[in-house]
């Protein structure tokens, strides 16, 4: 191995020292202190390492052989702690690029032992590093928006520059490089290009559509479709006898285009010479035109379900529909910081056939007229707009606000993980369950780690072991009897193969315990099935 170069070490030790604290600005100041140590060429891998998203993508590497590889490296000779042989990020960064090219027979048994040689050679902290990074665990905190921050310090370029860039660029480790090696002007010359990704604009909340629209003054509102987000980028600069080049990404920025033959078709039609639009794929497989469930809209483009790319790949007469909702660039211009009044013209000139259903007014009551619209049509709720805003690549801005249905149970926890990184040594991820009326059992309907703090993740820690069930624990995870009751938020219920009542809920998280309930009258598996839409 290199003995030249940043050591893996470190990367491991400021990652736990960023773990263990819960200040952003410490976070961020740890990070940037690391980043200008880096040279040129250790910069990319040390983002991807330290944000658990590999600049090489999907390896074929999974928590089972990461686990199987450090019982190997255990067994082995021990680290040498500092030897001049140790590990550096450019070694563990080959050892990915080595990874991920292993492929057909024994390809498993290759990464085993190139994964276990390594890591013999690490300390136990810094193999725990690379099993978090190696798994998309590294547990950091605000992973990409700290790393921004960091960025930001290290340089000196101020972070809204710095999260524009990175939000342009669609690449978090490319971003970095050109900030911390060619400085503040090469960062603000970086703007939106067809067939670059950029990282979407994200909403914030708000718990009405009154209250959104009263906060926006003269705003946009649309139906928010509980679809799959999708990014698109047409360019019809090539020979005027060809079809134009499309790609289609996810709100991740994968690569979907060869998924979703459907879209490309539709797209393709548009009367441009380029574009970068925004919006929602949706599924439709109902005579009345209702929406199908979101993990149905998934599975239609899925990778097993479109062996054969089309879209109705599973033949179950389910179409998907490309729904927009923003025009980013237009004809060779970048819109992003044009006001969205401006954009939706465009964009309703531009496709009038598939747009998301909007309005613009001034007046609230508009906004709870059309919020009821969007969920009797099968709808999640709708999005209420600044009529001025700019399109904020990558932020979750204030412009944007969300309005949909809450719903509050009642559900009984049925176990407990430990958890680890800040949250070492104290009870955490809740396995939560709901009341089964045939047999005055309990479901399990999903788990959630949201809405604990340091206070409820002590109380727990401290009151769940004199309720364990021994039968049931793991040494990962504390099975309880039943006894508390937790109240917990969700958007709503998915249907589900995984759990035994067929449903799973969506982005649960805890509001408080319930003193003054008893798993007897906790709600019901009935209950929660309910949600689920026809």
């Amino acid at each position: 191995m290199a003995t030249k170069g940043t050591s893996l070490d470190e990367l491991a030790d400021t990652a736990a020292a960023v773990a263990a604290t819960a200040s952003r600005k410490e976070k961020s100041a740890l990070l940037a202190d690391l980043l200008k140590r880096l040279k040129p060429d250790e910069i990319e891998p040390t983002i991807g390492f330290l944000t658990a998203s590999v600049r090489q993508g999907a390896i074929g590497v999974g928590w089972a052989a990461v686990s199987k590889a450090a019982d190997t490296a255990k067994a082995g000779k021990p680290a040498s702690g500092g030897a001049e042989g140790e590990p550096t990020v450019l070694d563990f960064d080959r050892l990915v690029e080595e990874l991920a090219v292993q492929h057909g027979a024994g390809s498993e048994g290759r990464r085993h032992e190139l994964l276990g040689a390594f890591m013999q050679a690490c300390r136990p902290e810094t193999r725990d590093f690379i099993a978090r990074s190696l798994t998309g665990e590294a547990r950091l905190g605000a992973l990409a928006g700290v790393m921004a921050d960091a960025v930001a310090k290290a340089t000196g370029i101020k972070a809204a520059t710095v999260r524009r860039a990175i939000m342009l660029q669609g690449d978090l480790g490319q971003a970095a490089h050109l900030a911390l090696t060619e400085g503040g002007e090469a960062v603000e010359a970086v703007d939106l290009q067809v067939g670059r990704p950029i990282q979407p604009m994200l909403a914030s909340t708000s718990p009405s559509a009154r209250e959104a629209a009263e906060a926006l003054g003269t705003y946009i509102a649309e139906w928010k479709l509980d679809g799959a987000r999708i990014q698109v980028h047409v360019d019809h600069s090539g020979p005027a006898t060809t079809r134009p080049s499309v790609k289609i990404l996810t709100r991740n920025l994968n690569d979907v285009t060869s998924r979703l033959r459907s879209v490309v078709d539709v797209v393709a039609e548009f009367e441009c010479t380029s574009a970068v639009l925004d919006g929602e794929i949706l599924g439709f497989g109902n005579e009345d035109e209702r929406p199908d469930q979101f993990q149905d809209t998934i599975s239609s483009f899925s990778t097993k379900a479109n062996a054969v790319p089309d879209d109705d790949a599973n033949g179950d007469g389910r179409q998907l529909k490309p729904h927009f909702f923003d025009l980013m660039y237009l004809n060779g211009q970048s819109l992003i910081d044009t006001p969205l009044s401006q954009r939706a013209t465009l964009l309703r000139s531009l496709a009038p056939n598939h747009c998301i259903p909007m309005i613009t007014s001034g007046d609230p009551g508009d906004a709870e007229n059309l919020l009821t619209q969007s969920l009797d049509a099968g709808h999640e709720g709708i999005m209420v707009k600044g009529a001025s805003g700019l399109y904020e690549a990558g932020r979750r801005g204030k412009s944007w606000r969300k309005v949909k249905p809450v719903y509050t149970f009642d559900l009984v926890v049925l176990a407990a993980e430990w958890g680890y990184g800040r949250r070492q040594g104290w009870l955490s991820n809740l396995h939560l369950g709901a009341r089964n009326t045939d047999d005055d059992g309990f479901v399990m309907v999903g788990k959630t780690f949201k809405g604990l703090t340091d206070a409820t993740l002590a109380w727990q820690t401290e009151n769940f072991p004199a309720y364990e069930d021994d039968a049931r624990s793991t040494p990962s995870t504390v099975a309880l009897h039943p006894h508390f009751v937790a109240e917990v938020a969700i958007d709503g219920v998915q249907r589900s193969t995984r759990y035994p009542g067929g449903v799973a809920l969506r982005f649960a998280r805890l509001k408080r315990y319930r003193d003054d309930r008893t798993p007897a009258n906790a709600d019901t598996i009935e209950q929660l099935q309910a949600l689920l839409r026809p």
